[in-house]
């Protein structure tokens, strides 16, 4: 008696259908995109009274390291602060422009901003540009409804989690996090895990670097904790013994060449050159 079919799924592998694509389009004239290399490395935890936000403090451009003490965590509203990675700049307007209709609002209403607010400001904004501005930002706040802690993508998608990670060191700093991460974590407790997971990064991925800054919000205030750990601190000693006051470098040798004059007679008259 033959054995009745049975249908097989087909089986996995990679497919090649986008390479052959992207090369026809290559072929006639279509500029593929090209892809960013950002480096930064920002967290956040909800703790048992409200929300811990951290940060790297190292801003890039390309291999060249620009700032080594920038600030990633933005001011939104007294109550709300916000992680940025991807262009500095982007997530510096965004930021900015997102604070000003909060603090617009507040001026209305006589409340205080809530965070959902916030959220669909910068997802709404961040998805009009279908991910043309590369804004990836933690967003983190207490309001009347508890402590609230969101990812916002730079297409306009978000997530609301207990504990988020963004930017190139994101995996070094989760993978913190899943090992270590519990609900209802004291302040101390919350603050030494978002400072390992940052550290995580800063030792792990080449873009984030430099030092720490916290950022503690509760129902009482917040804390901005700025450069709240060092672990990479300078220790490079010149061993050629120079020894010249900071913005005074030391001339170490003089060369003059004198330039010779041509002159050329034309018509009578005398020109230098």
């Amino acid at each position: 008696m033959a054995k009745a079919a049975v249908d097989v799924p087909p089986k996995g592998g990679f497919s090649f259908d986008l390479c052959r694509r992207n090369e026809m389009l290559v072929k006639k004239g279509a500029e593929l995109p090209k892809f960013r290399k950002t480096g930064t490395t920002i967290v956040g935890l909800v703790f048992k009274d409200g929300v811990i936000l951290g940060a790297d403090t190292r801003a890039t451009e390309g291999p060249i390291v620009c700032d080594k003490n920038c600030e990633k965590i933005h001011y939104m509203a007294p109550n709300i602060y916000c992680c940025g990675a991807g262009t500095a700049a982007d997530t510096e307007a965004v930021t900015d422009m997102v604070s000003s209709q909060l603090a617009l609002h507040r001026y209305a209403t006589g409340r205080e901003s809530r965070v959902i607010t916030a959220l669909t400001l910068l997802k709404s904004h961040l998805f009009s540009y279908q991910g043309h501005v590369s804004a990836a930002l933690v967003l983190g706040g207490v309001d009347v409804t508890g402590p609230h802690l969101h990812t916002i993508y730079p297409h306009g998608s978000t997530d609301t989690l207990p504990f988020a990670t963004m930017g190139s060191g994101s995996l070094a700093a989760m993978a913190m996090f899943e090992s270590r991460y519990k609900e209802g974590m004291t302040r101390e407790e919350g603050i030494k895990l978002v400072c390992d997971a940052i550290c995580s990064g800063i030792f792990n991925d080449l873009g984030s670097g430099s030092n720490v800054d916290v950022c503690v919000i509760t129902k009482d205030g917040k804390d901005y904790l700025r450069n709240h750990q060092l672990p990479n601190p300078r220790t490079y000693v010149s061993t050629r013994g120079y020894s010249f006051t900071k913005g005074q470098t030391e001339v170490l040798s003089t060369k003059i060449t004198p330039m010779k004059e041509k002159v050329e007679i034309i018509e009578g008259d005398a020109m230098e050159e």
